[in-house]
């Protein structure tokens, strides 16, 4: 387990392409590439398997939270997918985080995974769920993630044309599980609506995404699944993403996360292989390999 305490150099001292660590407690696993900020966390926090690897061994879920945002800045919020989100939840939340703190949140099923015309309903009640978020300035993304089984069809082109309008007021991200989304089209529609692109690290099966540095809004996102081939089509919720990235496979990472900083004035960056507390751990891992990156020259 690595404990990061790297402070900046100022900006001026290191050229465009130096990776180094945002100069403020209050900010963990925070960086900086160039002039984009580099922000690191986990797909959910809520997890009794993280007691002991994460946690403190007696530690109750009530802290959980507290306990995530002394080491993290930022991470994503799974339960609003199953549960639309309340807002007296979303405020505690925000009131048991410091002010540095963001959230990025799932759009619920409703959303995604029925197809056709949004419903009203849906849209509201998911628009007062996330408004302590909002109001607070602590919404980062809303992440809307599509099943493998959203093909690039007509019927679904205008589904997701009509929830970015219905939910176009929100820092709205899109996550496709089919390669078949991949291609310029999709990408200046999107760039378009200022909606914003999930990439996917996830096994190099057929008709997943591959891993390219899309960038279609300001803010670049890149989401870290692992590659575990044997469970993904077949495993469950916890087994699919029971996976632990090696130290050559993060550092081979690099050079895609800086191609998508190089687009983009923040990234987001998420890992979902929470199985055991490994997200949390491979996420610090992450960051000191970046802290630790030799610089590129300049071209």
């Amino acid at each position: 387990m690595y404990a990061l305490r790297v402070y900046a150099l100022r900006a001026y001292a290191r050229p465009r392409c130096a990776w180094y660590h945002e100069a403020m407690r209050d900010a963990p696993q925070q960086l900086r590439h160039g002039e984009t900020r580099i922000t690191i966390g986990t797909s959910g926090y809520s997890y009794r398997d993280w007691v002991g690897p994460v946690y403190p061994a007696g530690t109750p879920a009530e802290r959980f939270l507290e306990l995530y945002a002394q080491r993290f800045s930022f991470v994503e919020l799974n339960f609003s997918y199953y549960r639309m989100p309340e807002p007296q939840t979303l405020q505690s939340m925000v009131d048991r985080t410091p002010p540095e703190f963001r959230f990025a949140i799932k759009a619920h099923r409703s959303l995604t995974h029925t197809g056709g015309e949004p419903q009203r309903d849906s849209v509201r009640r998911y628009y007062a769920g996330v408004a302590p978020l909002r109001q607070a300035g602590r919404l980062a993304a809303v992440l809307l993630q599509f099943p493998y089984s959203f093909h690039y069809e007509i019927a679904n082109r205008r589904t997701l044309a009509g929830l970015c309008e219905a939910l176009g007021e929100l820092p709205l991200f899109v996550e496709f599980r089919n390669d078949e989304w991949n291609h310029d089209a999709v990408y200046r529609e999107l760039r378009r609506r200022g909606v914003g692109w999930v990439v996917p690290d996830l096994p190099g099966l057929p008709g997943l995404p591959p891993r390219i540095a899309v960038v279609t809004s300001q803010t670049g996102y890149l989401r870290l699944h692992g590659r575990n081939h044997a469970n993904w089509w077949d495993g469950d919720s916890r087994s699919r993403y029971q996976y632990s990235y090696s130290d050559s496979e993060l550092a081979e990472l690099a050079p895609l996360l800086e191609t998508i900083a190089e687009q983009s004035r923040e990234v987001l960056v998420a890992f979902n292989n929470h199985a055991d507390g490994r997200a949390a751990v491979d996420a610090e891992r992450f960051g000191a390999i970046l802290a630790a990156r030799p610089l590129r020259p300049e071209a």
